[in-house]
């Protein structure tokens, strides 16, 4: 049995505002290791740590929360985010295992475990593709539909309570920003 999906999404922030915001700037363990920097190597100009150490940290305390997110749904963060391909495909949910390999940047061996774990759950089935008698199809279930809706609510907001915990929605959306320009400067 799996939790209700979450009520119709939210594309604001909460109602709730935020709270603690001295608690929020206090220092934090990246503050610490770039004082050491400092204090060793004067010469260094540390920011860029401070930004990456940052980015570093929080993506991996979000991740193991988005995992407990999914969890009730019977699938991890990369099952998910199979599922999630799909789902954003379109009708109908379709796509090949080399296309699904391209958009998540996994070896194909790693997909075919993911592609594996997900069929045996009935979430998604694999067929010849009607074109190429050498290819496969990938196509998202009724019940994967039905869980990829669920799990992407619950991770949404997970999301968003770490989000308009810090940030208003105008910040959110200007770090967004920050964060899409430094991702293209990096050649991704």
């Amino acid at each position: 049995m799996h939790p209700s999906p979450d009520p119709a999404p939210s594309h604001g922030p909460d109602p709730a505002p935020r709270t603690g915001s001295d608690a929020l700037d206090a220092p934090d363990p990246v503050d610490a290791i770039t004082a050491q920097w400092a204090v060793v190597r004067p010469d260094l100009h540390t920011v860029p740590m401070a930004v990456f150490g940052r980015v570093y940290r929080l993506t991996h305390l979000m991740a193991e929360r988005m995992d407990r997110a999914y969890a009730p749904y019977g699938i991890s963060r990369g099952e998910f985010d199979v599922l999630a391909t799909l789902r954003r495909s379109g009708e109908p949910y379709t796509l090949s295992p080399r296309q699904l390999s391209a958009t998540l940047m996994l070896t194909t061996g790693g997909m075919t475990g993911r592609l594996d774990k997900l069929e045996r759950a009935g979430l998604l089935s694999r067929s010849p593709d009607p074109h190429d008698r050498r290819a496969l199809r990938v196509t998202l279930s009724e019940r994967g539909l039905e869980v990829v809706d669920q799990a992407v609510g619950a991770g949404l907001a997970v999301q968003r309570e770490a989000l308009w915990t810090a940030l208003d929605e105008e910040e959110a959306e200007q770090l967004a920003g920050l964060l899409r320009r430094l991702l293209n400067a990096t050649g991704a």
